[in-house]
C-alpha cells in the first residue's frame, strides 16, 4: 500500500464527532476538519463556547437538583396524601387585631416580677391565697382552676379527674364531679376553670372540649371547634347541668358580683363572653369584650373593681399573628399536624406574656407586658393579693410575683 492510499484509509476510519454546533462552528486547517468539542479544554476557551458549556452545566445541575428534590419530596407527598390529620379545623374569620397603642402599648413591666418556687412546681396554672399554702398539684393531679370556698376549703378543677373540694389542712379531698363522664350527650374530657358562689352552693366550671384532653390543647386551639360548655353543679342536690354550649375553647371563668352571670374567656377567638347563669336572663349570653390583642386564659378580680386577664400569646398589630393567618386556612393546619408534633409546633409560637386589667364594657385600664417571656413566660393567670400580682403559668416551672407599686 502506497503512502497516498494509506492516508485515504486512515481518513476513512476516523471517528465522526457528533456536535450540536452548526457548520460554521467547525474550522479547517492543513486539510483536516477538527471539531471544537474534541478537546473540552480548548472547546471552552473561546467566549462563545464557554457560554455554551456553562449553559450545558446549568442544565445538568438543574436536572440533578430536580431529581434529588423529587426523591426527597416523594416521602413527604406520600405522608400528605395517605396520613389522616388528627384535627378537623373550622374556618374562622377574626377581626384585625387592635393596635398595640394606648392602654395596649408594649412595655416591659412584667419583667419587674421576681420568680418564686422555681423548679419546685410544674405548670402552676392557677393560684388561691390561703396563707402559706400555694399549690396542691401533687395531690390533686393536674389542676387548672382553684378557688377558696366560704368555709376555707379549696374548690379545684382538675383537667382529667373532675371537680374536687379539698381541705388544705388535712389534704382530704371529695370529688364533686367526675371527669370523663357524659353530660348532655357529651363527655367532660377537658375541665378547665371554675367559680364558686359566696355561699358555696353553686359551682360553675368550663369544659373546654368533649373531643380533646388538656395534653392536646394545641389540637383544640388549631381546630377551633365550638364544642365547649359552661356547666353548673349544685353542691346541695348534686345536680349537674349545662348552662351554655357551643363555645370555642371556653377557658377562664369569673363570677360577677351579682352572681347572676359569669365572664368566660373564649381563647381561640380572642374574646370574653358574659354568660347569664341565674335570674331572668339565665341561659342568655352577650359579649363583654371582643377582639383582644391576645388569646385570653384565666380571669380574676382586681382590687379596683375590674378583672385581670392573662394572655400567653399576642396578636401584634403592627406585626404578624400566625394563629390569625391560619384561622382561615384549615388545610395548612391539617398539613402541620401531619408533619409535626405538638411540642415541635410550640417552639414556633412566639413567647409574649400580657396581663391586662379590664373594666365594665371591656375597657382596658392598664396592661403589663413581657416581650419574649424573659421573666414571666406562658402566663395563665394573674391573682392579686396584698398589693402584688401573683402570676401563674401553664408551662413554666415557677410562679412570679409583681409588686404593683413598681408599675
Amino acid at each position: 500500500m502506497n503512502e497516498t492510499a494509506g492516508l485515504r484509509f486512515r481518513r476513512q476510519n476516523r471517528h465522526d464527532v457528533i456536535s450540536d454546533h452548526p457548520a460554521d462552528r467547525v474550522r479547517k486547517g492543513n486539510g483536516a476538519v477538527t471539531s471544537f468539542c474534541e478537546d473540552m479544554t480548548s472547546c471552552c476557551a473561546g467566549d462563545d463556547m464557554a457560554s455554551h458549556c456553562r449553559t450545558y452545566s446549568g442544565r445538568v445541575f438543574r436536572a440533578t437538583l430536580l431529581s434529588v428534590g423529587g426523591l426527597l419530596l416523594l416521602p413527604l407527598l406520600v405522608i400528605v396524601l395517605i396520613l389522616e390529620s388528627p384535627i378537623q379545623p373550622d374556618v374562622l374569620v377574626l377581626k384585625e387585631p387592635p393596635a398595640m397603642s394606648g392602654c395596649w402599648e408594649a412595655n416591659a413591666k412584667l419583667r419587674l416580677a421576681r420568680r418564686l418556687y422555681e423548679d419546685a412546681v410544674a405548670g402552676p396554672e392557677s393560684i388561691a391565697n390561703i396563707g402559706e399554702s400555694v399549690q396542691y398539684e401533687v395531690t390533686c393531679g393536674r389542676p387548672l382552676g382553684i378557688r377558696v370556698g366560704p368555709n376555707g376549703t379549696l374548690f379545684v378543677a382538675d383537667a382529667y379527674l373532675g371537680v374536687f373540694e379539698v381541705n388544705p389542712t388535712t389534704g382530704e379531698s371529695t370529688r364533686l364531679v367526675a371527669g370523663g363522664q357524659e353530660v348532655g350527650g357529651r363527655k367532660l374530657l377537658f375541665i378547665n376553670d371554675l367559680a364558686v358562689t359566696q355561699d358555696g352552693k353553686k359551682v360553675y366550671f368550663t369544659s373546654s372540649s368533649s373531643r380533646w384532653q388538656r395534653r392536646n390543647y394545641l389540637h383544640l386551639i388549631m381546630e377551633a371547634s365550638a364544642d365547649g360548655r359552661v356547666l353548673e353543679y349544685d353542691t346541695e342536690s348534686g345536680e349537674l347541668s349545662v348552662v351554655m354550649d357551643s363555645l370555642r375553647f371556653p377557658n377562664g371563668i369569673q363570677l360577677l358580683p351579682d352572681e347572676e352571670s359569669v365572664l368566660v374567656a373564649e381563647t381561640t377567638v380572642a374574646r370574653i363572653r358574659r354568660v347569664h347563669v341565674a335570674g331572668l336572663n339565665k341561659g342568655g349570653m352577650d359579649t363583654f369584650v371582643d377582639n383582644l390583642p391576645g388569646f385570653p386564659d384565666n380571669i380574676r378580680p382586681s382590687s379596683s373593681g375590674g378583672y385581670w386577664v392573662a394572655m400567653s400569646a399576642v396578636r401584634p398589630n403592627p406585626g404578624f399573628s400566625m394563629l390569625d393567618f391560619l384561622s382561615q386556612r384549615p388545610w395548612i393546619k391539617k398539613l402541620l399536624f401531619k408533619l409535626f408534633s405538638q411540642d415541635t409546633m410550640m417552639k414556633f409560637v412566639p413567647r409574649y406574656s400580657l396581663v391586662a386589667e379590664l373594666h365594665d364594657g371591656g375597657v382596658c385600664s392598664r396592661s403589663f407586658h413581657d416581650p419574649d417571656g424573659l421573666v414571666a413566660a406562658y402566663v395563665s393567670e394573674a391573682h392579686e393579693h396584698d398589693g402584688s400580682l401573683y402570676l401563674g403559668s401553664f408551662r413554666s416551672p415557677y410562679l412570679a410575683k409583681l409588686d404593683l407599686s413598681l408599675v
